[in-house]
């Protein structure tokens, strides 16, 4: 792996006030690959990239990516260090049009080795926005601002991105066209991809982490994990 541009989550420990919910979690990912984070609801998926991106700071371990540590910096320098959050739900700026909804986000600058993604860029993929424009994200459909908070975390100009459960609610068409979309971005960017639908998440992964009462009970490539996926059925939510 390229330390250099790598993420490293290294013995993280997370409490909700008293409640310890990561337990010495530790993976990591490349660039240009997808990394599927696994696990029963309530496993701790979602807490760790919350850590990820600054918005529950781990009391112990370390989170390293491109060899800067992140777990002491805020929400907005992480961002600025490439690390772009797709949120569980969506959570699109709801009165705002689809063009704010990109606009607000976008990046003047950005560090060499970074694709810089213009609004036109995010069009391009999800011409469906195109024809959205001036409408504001509340009344678009579900599969639409899933296209419109990708997009907008495309707008920030990451390197890292994390989708945190991204077809969730959606009709199967839509999350077909997802799926083309998320593989399509790791020839630019690194991957997470915290998911409940096993099948997308394994035509998309490269490696796989499983998450099980905050635990890390595996690590490895799509290939050891499909050869171990009977013993680790117990700790996925679904059959």
């Amino acid at each position: 792996m390229d330390t250099d541009n790598a993420l490293l989550v290294d013995g993280l420990d997370v409490y909700y006030g008293d409640s310890h919910v990561l337990h010495g979690v530790s993976w990591s990912t490349a660039p240009a690959r997808v990394t599927a984070l696994l696990g029963r609801n309530g496993a701790g998926k979602s807490t760790t990239v919350q850590s990820i991106v600054g918005l529950l700071p781990p009391r112990r371990g370390r989170i390293v990516y491109r060899g800067r540590e992140l777990q002491r910096a805020s929400p907005e320098a992480i961002s600025h260090s490439g690390v772009a959050l797709v949120p569980q739900g969506r959570r699109v700026f709801a009165s705002l049009s689809v063009r704010e909804n990109l606009d607000v986000a976008a990046r003047k600058r950005v560090p060499a080795g970074r694709r810089h993604w213009r609004r036109e860029d995010v069009l391009r993929i999800f011409p469906r926005l195109g024809e959205r424009l001036g409408h504001a994200a509340q009344n678009l459909s579900g599969g639409e601002q899933q296209m419109l908070a990708i997009g907008r975390a495309l707008m920030t100009c990451p390197s890292l991105l994390l989708l945190d459960e991204p077809s969730e609610g959606l009709a199967p068409q839509i999350v077909h066209e997802l799926q083309q979309v998320i593989a399509s971005l790791r020839e630019h960017m690194a991957v997470v991809l915290v998911e409940q639908n096993l099948g997308l998440a394994l035509e998309l992964a490269d490696d796989v982490v499983v998450l099980d009462t905050g635990r890390v009970v595996f690590s490895g490539t799509r290939a050891q994990f499909e050869a171990s996926q009977e013993q680790l059925q117990a700790h996925l939510s679904v059959a």
